[in-house]
């Protein structure tokens, strides 16, 4: 028996998940290793870490196009979590690997100190404490962050609009940019953000010794040492070669100076980067345990939903709506919307990812102070189509389509009309997922649903009556934390040359439950079929 923790610093948690697999020699037998999820914990970064002054996980700001968070909130959240997983009654000499996912495209800046720091994390001190250094042995001086930049612009930042224009204009054009990186250039992207910090903050950019994505700063923290990155999470920076799944040195010159010897080197998603730390050995008790190579949720969610062949796809109903599929080679998104990403299989992935998710269904729902009860109610009070009511749910800045100005547009619909505001939304985010997933080229006819909003079977019913599909769920709703812990087994056998197939790694446990599917209902799917191209 092996003990896998798998961990997933998203938008506004930290979750922790441990599987527990039962094998011989890593699947050398016939037989299929049990498997079973033994332990799981979130902390809330709002609730657990109020001091950060967080919404949603995000730092308050001015101006809306901004989005930034504290680096800082995930280290201290890293360390309650572990406390937490060690007052446990899991028996820790078992834990074999960790593994991370981690919200994609946020960036951590860090000056030279970093390196020493780090790697030198004492157990008695606790973590936050250590990376906010003293300059000198008078406890009394000011503190010096290891930190270069105090906050890491995150994946909901739009405010880098003209950085995207001039890296564009470097390369060539937008689909050159997306045949060379897997996406055009996004405001989001990690590329555009380290622009706008090279430009608006050159002192600050001069300081920088490391830049890092949250995955490799979480995986550094944890290995005592700065860790790489996999292809998942590198390919949403717009910086690395598709194809070679290196830095693309194109890209890194249109980007910021001296950009090469600041990143870190990217590895195969199974790579063991190092073994936890003494600080998480002896202040927590934690066995020597391997590190893996951190990935973004994105990549981990598509093992998580057990895609491991081509054909498949996902949905993820989470903070942000994406609609995510494994492809064997990569196949670009022509329109700008979607990308191309790599597979911790060693494949590829499609995926469009919508901004206006949960928190958009959240906002329709506090609006009308329902609570998910009330708002399931309100859906199955309304007929499929709305009787012709419809809302552009854009309460920010929208991804897909690109919407700059943030505002809900309603047609034929009060705003004050609660039932139809209701399916208003819903049908509106299913109508985005089916639209704007056209150039992945898939046939869809089975979709497996993750992300919170899974457990809700109406807004199911109108995801499978939208794409006329069968919707099939999952016990475990957060596909990127399971994921990761798969992804820890699946590296820990690989390192000891089991060879270790992907199917054996997701079998009887990233597969969706047994009971019935959720059918699309045939008179809903001919009204759909009418109603999305009112949203194309």
């Amino acid at each position: 028996m092996a003990l896998y923790l798998g961990l997933d610093s998203s938008t506004q948690s930290l979750t922790a998940l441990v599987l527990e697999v039962e094998h011989d020699g890593h699947g050398r037998s016939d037989e299929p290793p049990r498997k079973s999820l033994v332990f799981e914990h979130s902390i809330s970064f709002d609730e657990n870490l109020p001091l950060y002054g967080t919404r949603h996980g995000v730092l308050p700001s001015e101006d809306p196009s901004v989005a930034v968070s504290s680096p800082l909130m995930w280290a201290e959240a890293l360390d309650q979590m572990f406390e937490t997983i060690a007052a446990s009654s899991l028996d820790l000499s078992q834990l074999a690997a960790i593994a991370g996912s981690a919200q994609q495209h946020g960036s951590v800046y860090l000056g030279p100190r970093a390196t020493e720091v780090i790697a030198g994390l004492v157990p008695s001190c606790p973590l936050v404490e250590q990376l906010e250094v003293t300059t000198s042995g008078n406890k009394e001086a000011p503190k010096k962050s290891v930190l270069s930049r105090q906050v890491s612009p995150i994946w909901m930042d739009s405010s880098t609009t003209e950085e995207c224009r001039e890296i564009t204009g470097a390369i060539g054009d937008a689909d050159q940019l997306a045949q060379l990186t897997g996406s055009r250039a996004f405001e989001r992207f990690t590329g555009p953000q380290i622009r706008k910090f090279y430009k608006h903050d050159p002192e600050g950019w001069e300081a920088t010794d490391r830049v890092h994505m949250v995955s490799s700063f979480m995986a550094s923290l944890l290995a005592g040492a700065h860790a790489p990155l996999d292809p998942g999470d590198a390919s949403g920076m717009n910086l690395m070669d598709l194809r070679t799944r290196d830095w693309s040195l194109e890209m890194l010159e249109a980007t910021a100076p001296k950009l090469a010897a600041k990143l870190p080197p990217i590895v195969p998603s199974s790579t063991i980067v190092g073994t936890l730390a003494p600080y998480w050995q002896h202040r927590f008790g934690f066995p020597p345990a391997k590190v893996v190579a951190w990935s973004g949720d994105n990549p981990c969610s598509l093992v998580g939903t057990g895609l491991i062949r081509e054909g498949q796809i996902a949905v993820s109903l989470g903070t942000s709506d994406t609609l995510f599929g494994l492809m064997r080679e990569p196949r670009v998104d022509r329109t700008g919307t979607g990308h191309v990403f790599g597979s911790p299989t060693g494949d590829y992935m499609g995926l469009t990812c919508f901004l206006n998710g949960s928190l958009a269904r959240e906002q329709v729902r506090n609006e009308h102070s329902l609570d998910w009860k009330g708002f399931s109610e309100m859906l199955r009070a309304t007929p499929p189509g709305n009787n012709g009511s419809i809302m552009f749910p854009w309460f920010e800045a929208e991804i897909t389509p690109d919407v700059r100005t943030p505002g809900v547009r309603r047609v034929d619909l009060s705003a004050g009309d609660t039932a139809r505001n209701v399916r208003a939304v819903v049908e509106a985010q299913m109508m985005a997922l089916a639209n704007h997933s056209r150039w992945m080229g898939v046939d869809v006819d089975v979709i497996h649903a993750t992300g919170g909003a899974a457990v809700n079977t109406d807004i199911l019913q109108v995801l499978a009556d939208v794409f006329e599909a069968k919707v099939r769920r999952f016990k475990v709703t957060n596909s990127a934390c399971l994921g990761a812990a798969l992804r820890a087994y699946h590296a820990e056998a690989t390192a000891n040359g089991s060879g270790l197939s992907w199917e054996k790694v997701v079998d009887g446990i990233a597969v969706p439950i047994a009971e019935s599917p959720i059918m699309p209902k045939q008179s809903s799917v001919k009204t759909y079929t009418r109603l999305r191209r009112r949203y194309a």
